[in-house]
């Protein structure tokens, strides 16, 4: 499976805006775009107006919304078309059909949870086999999850450094209100499907739609 390699800092800058990719580096002094709040490249100071001021496109405006929420959730073009297809085939609004597919990822569901400092690492430790969904281990981060799902940490994965030290962690940080966490039994679980402001408001949906009905 393809994956990002580079640094993510860098999507930040090409964005324009922090998009907390790097979890608690991101609200530091060593943040990247703290130092560098201009797109990446030989061009990157002077090109800037170019995707967003006035003069950009109505194109260039709804690719870049495309591509916020793509690196936002950490899929790529592939993945966000087909999650962009199942939207379309639901009843509602097509955004926000969109939206709600993509926090109900079970990599996404991990970190709203606070179990992981970013998406990359819950993606990461969803991998690595560290959870159970209704009791049954599962290692697919892009597996949508329902509510009534139960999410728990592996009983060989209890006692492993990480999860000890994470907790503590967690506590400190606000579940999602459609969440339920239990951080004592190390369990979580979906309670309903998130509203549209319950999600990141930074995201324009209806840009998103525009660029693929074109």
């Amino acid at each position: 499976m393809a994956k990002y390699i580079g640094p993510v800092c860098k999507l930040c800058r090409r964005e324009g805006e922090k998009m907390f990719l790097k979890g608690a580096r991101c609200f530091t002094p060593k943040c990247a775009f703290e130092k560098r709040g201009f797109a990446p490249g030989q061009h990157g100071r002077t090109g800037q107006g170019r995707s967003g001021s006035e003069r950009a496109s109505d194109y260039a405006r709804q690719l870049r919304a495309k591509q916020k929420a793509r690196r936002v959730y950490g899929v790529f073009e592939r993945q966000f078309r087909r999650f962009y297809g199942m939207a379309l085939k639901h009843r509602g609004l097509t955004g926000l059909n969109l939206l709600q597919n993509l926090e109900m990822r079970f990599d996404n569901i991990v970190y709203r949870f606070g179990l992981a400092e970013n998406r990359a690492q819950a993606r990461q430790l969803v991998t690595h086999g560290h959870f159970c969904v209704n009791g049954i281990r599962t290692d697919i981060p892009s597996m949508l999850l329902r509510p009534g799902d139960v999410i728990t940490v592996r009983k060989g994965s209890e006692k492993t450094t990480y999860f000890k030290e994470m907790v503590d962690v967690a506590e400190k940080r606000n579940c999602a209100v459609w969440l339920d966490r239990d951080l004592k039994n190390l369990t979580g679980k979906v309670v309903r499907v998130p509203e549209r402001a319950e999600i990141d408001g930074n995201l324009n949906e209806q840009l998103i739609v525009e660029y693929y009905s074109r």
